[in-house]
């Protein structure tokens, strides 16, 4: 696809405030874990936190003053999307409150794996909150291995009652962070294409190569998500970076705005998880 040369930077959504009382709570939560953290010189932990609660999270941060050093998000490993707020004063004893478990499916020969889906269902099965768990990483290298993280209290629990994931035998042991593998890089398909305007519905429309009156159809029913914050126009706005949920369509990044085409069409890069 020719593409026109375009110096011009792409303008990215800003911070979003709070916007509604659990948002507001959590950051409320978060200046009083700062202040116990750095007026007594004791480390203290939040629960994991989505990359949304992430954002509110270092907001409250700056708005208390925290120290930036003494400050920093821990999933478990690199990549990690979820993710536990360590504040961690100048001379205190740190001990990540983050546990992996990893499973091992009992699984016949060619049977179905369980996939992310089961793995969560079943964990929610055992009453666990969802912001006692982070990521569930399912390496392709490892067939029937998954790696959850968790903190301590739900890893313990995982280790002894869980014993399958849907129809699937597993067994569970406890690692500490060091024993962790390097997971390969997940290869995400990078995808092009061109819209008319910067607006959701044109741009979901063409993530989901359908029209825009279905796109519409999608953000009307409550379906869709900008940031993991519900959207309810489709007119809105999007911006380079932007992480769009569609609910029973799934997730996509929108990377890139390279410029426009020849025939005065925006460019947009984005992939699927």
């Amino acid at each position: 696809m020719a593409r026109s040369i375009d110096t011009q930077q792409s303008a990215v959504r800003g911070f979003v405030p709070a916007q509604n009382d659990e948002e507001r709570f959590l950051m409320r939560h978060v200046e009083d874990l700062a202040r116990a953290a750095f007026g007594r010189g004791i480390a203290r932990y939040s629960a994991f936190l989505s990359d949304r609660e992430q954002q509110l999270a270092q907001a409250a941060l700056n708005r208390a003053g925290a120290p930036e050093e003494s400050c920093r998000f821990e999933g478990g490993w690199p990549d990690a999307e979820r993710r536990v707020l360590c504040l961690e004063p100048e001379d205190c004893c740190p001990a990540s409150p983050v546990c992996c478990v990893r499973l091992r499916c009992r699984a016949l020969a060619g049977a179905q794996l369980p996939v992310h889906k089961d793995y969560l269902g079943s964990l929610m099965g055992l009453e666990l909150r969802r912001e006692a768990l982070g990521d569930i990483v399912l390496p392709p290298e490892e067939p029937g291995v998954a790696y959850l993280f968790a903190l301590e209290p739900a890893a313990a629990l995982i280790c002894q009652e869980l014993r399958s994931v849907g129809r699937t035998e597993v067994t569970a042991q406890q690692l500490a962070l060091d024993e962790v593998p390097e997971f390969a890089q997940a290869e995400r398909r990078l995808q092009t294409a061109t819209v008319s305007s910067l607006r959701l519905d044109a741009v979901l429309a063409a993530m989901l190569r359908c029209s825009r009156g279905m796109a519409a159809e999608l953000v009307a029913a409550g379906r869709v998500e900008i940031n993991h914050l519900p959207v309810s126009s489709a007119h809105a706005p999007v911006y380079e970076s932007d992480v769009f949920t569609v609910r029973g369509k799934g997730r996509f990044r929108l990377t890139a705005l390279p410029g426009k085409s020849k025939k005065d069409r925006q460019i947009i890069e984005f992939f699927q998880y």
